[in-house]
């Protein structure tokens, strides 16, 4: 109960990786783990890592018309996805910027203008924005626009929202962390966008959008009127940490294989846009009491348990930063072990284990991934009495998967979901500390089991080892890969898995395959490809061409 207060306090202002509370956590987490008695990991408990927090706007944004400077952030912003250029050209105006066909829709703004070195305006959202069921809502994304224009080889994209997508005429946040794409990329006011259209003798953005709204028909055209802009944003780096902690095996035979219990101690800090808040127009303290407090909570207690306990295989004791950006932490220490990943007997995971109910539910995921896991779980609950939901895939949206990928067992705990899921409601006073206790010590007897094995654990693969789709604004396309979601570079996407069974598989890719284009059009990372699969359909066969060492392979996939 004294590690949740703290670790959901005020003072620590909802855990943000960076932060000056990050760095306080780290104190105190490594302080604890020290006092149990553990071996901190490279003496200070930490392993540090890099993280983007957010894009800042630079010193030279410039957005020039018939002589006329407009001002960064009052009459333009650039997208926080564009590259840092400068751009000049003849404005095309090009509807919604859509170019598709599929058996209900066809729709084509590029039929009938040229797109080749010059600047394309395009209208933010679709042509019925606000309804989520939409039909046009995959191809209605920012970032799959733009790479349409640049395949037709735009020069640069200025967006422009209509009064029936945005009564407003609110800028884009820079709040994003989208890696950059090759062209640069601006939102303007509808003023600006207005003097442009009107002195070429057009009507109005409002009065174009009402037009294609109702008729839903393609309305591009040449406006002969020539911009220059340039685009400056830097991403944030930040520095945050994992905390590892080490307790070795007291069997000689068995001291270099390990057992790891590890949780997420980031969250959402003070919410807002962009932070993956619920209620995003609300700021204020996130204090992930549930998520993932209790998590932290029960390593640190369970840690202290073991400690006396002397298991004979080594216990890794960690928890992850930066789970919230997309389970990065943890991707980082697998990528980063000082140890072969076969030396793991198995990762056991802790995500939200504080609302256990009165029916003693708990969702216990990856029991598949090893043949002696769900015998093992069946016996030990029998002193507890738990009402187990079973699910026995190894993949999961928590730290587990980055484990799971490198064909370690894994087993993933949770209490389950709640209304109060990333909003300031998840707060201390809700925890249930008696159930908590209950729980700590069913995981405290599964670690300390596992650790006492006599034979080595073995793997099973159990599902897909990565659940990455292109549902709702994307469609519902899969290769069944598993994409390196933390690559920061931007020259293809990196393929950690490739699933038996399933297109990528079927059509010859293979782990470590470089991803650089879908159809010919480049992709140069995780949002790309994304945006590429959004455009495809189920049935279809495409090409895709990976980098494979060196040389460049055309694989043909069907979806």
């Amino acid at each position: 109960e004294e590690h949740v207060a703290f670790l959901a306090s005020d003072s620590l202002k909802g855990r943000y990786p960076g932060t000056r509370e990050d760095r306080i956590l780290a104190g105190y987490i490594t302080g604890q783990m020290k006092r149990a008695g553990l071996t901190l990991y490279n003496r200070t408990g930490l392993q540090n890592f890099k993280v983007v927090t957010s894009i800042s706007a630079g010193d030279n944004n410039s957005f020039n018309y018939k002589g006329i400077s407009y001002f960064h952030d009052k009459d333009f912003q650039p997208m926080p996805f564009s590259s840092n250029d400068t751009v000049s050209g003849e404005v095309v105006f090009a509807g919604y910027g859509f170019q598709f066909q599929n058996d209900s829709l066809s729709w084509d703004d590029y039929n009938n203008i040229s797109a080749g070195g010059r600047i394309i305006m395009i209208l933010k959202g679709n042509p019925e924005s606000g309804n989520i069921n939409s039909a046009y809502i995959n191809y209605s994304e920012d970032r799959g626009k733009v790479l349409l224009a640049s395949d037709m080889g735009a020069a640069g994209v200025i967006f422009v929202s209509g009064s029936q997508f945005d009564a407003d005429d609110r800028l884009t946040s820079l709040k994003g962390k989208e890696h950059q794409v090759n062209i640069p990329v601006v939102h303007i006011k509808r003023y600006l966008a207005d003097s442009i259209l009107c002195r070429a003798g057009f009507p109005t953005v409002n009065e174009l959008e009402k037009k294609i709204n109702l008729t839903k028909q393609s309305g591009s055209f040449h406006t002969g009127q020539k911009i220059y802009f340039s685009t400056d944003i830097n991403p944030e780096h930040v520095e945050t940490f994992n905390t590892i902690s080490i307790l070795k095996g007291s069997e000689p035979s068995l001291r270099n294989q390990y057992v790891v219990l590890g949780a997420h101690h980031d969250h959402l800090g003070m919410g807002g846009e962009g932070s993956g808040s619920r209620i995003p127009d609300t700021t204020g303290v996130h204090y992930g009491a549930d998520d993932n407090a209790s998590g932290v909570a029960a390593v640190l207690e369970i840690s202290e348990k073991l400690v006396g306990a002397s298991p004979k295989r080594s216990m890794i004791f960690t928890t992850f930063g930066a789970e919230e950006m997309g389970l990065i932490g943890s991707r980082y220490f697998v990528e980063n072990m000082r140890f072969e990943a076969e030396s793991i007997q198995a990762m056991i995971n802790l995500d939200m284990v504080g609302r256990l109910n009165e029916d003693k539910h708990l969702q216990i995921s990856g029991v598949g991934t090893s043949p002696v896991f769900e015998k093992l779980l069946d016996s030990i609950n029998k002193n507890y009495g738990f009402n187990l939901k079973i699910s026995y895939e190894g993949y999961g949206p928590s730290d587990h998967a980055a484990f799971y990928a490198k064909d370690i067992p894994v087993i993933f705990i949770s209490t389950g979901a709640h209304t109060d899921y990333h909003t300031p409601g998840d707060s201390y006073d809700k925890i249930n500390y008696t159930g908590s206790v209950e729980v700590f010590s069913f995981v405290a007897d599964i670690a300390g089991t596992i650790a006492n094995y006599p034979d080595k654990i073995p793997f099973t693969e159990a599902g897909p080892k990565v659940r990455i789709s292109s549902q709702g604004r994307y469609g519902k396309i899969t290769l069944g890969i598993m994409p390196d979601m933390n690559y920061e570079g931007n020259e293809g996407m990196p393929v950690l898995f490739v699933t038996e069974g399933r297109p990528a598989a079927a059509g010859g890719m293979k782990k470590g395959d470089i991803i650089v284009a879908i159809e010919g059009k480049k992709v140069g990372n995780i949002y790309d490809y994304m945006s590429r699969l959004g455009q495809l359909e189920e049935g279809q066969s495409i090409i895709v061409t990976v980098k494979r060492d060196e040389d460049l392979l055309e694989l043909l996939v069907k979806l």
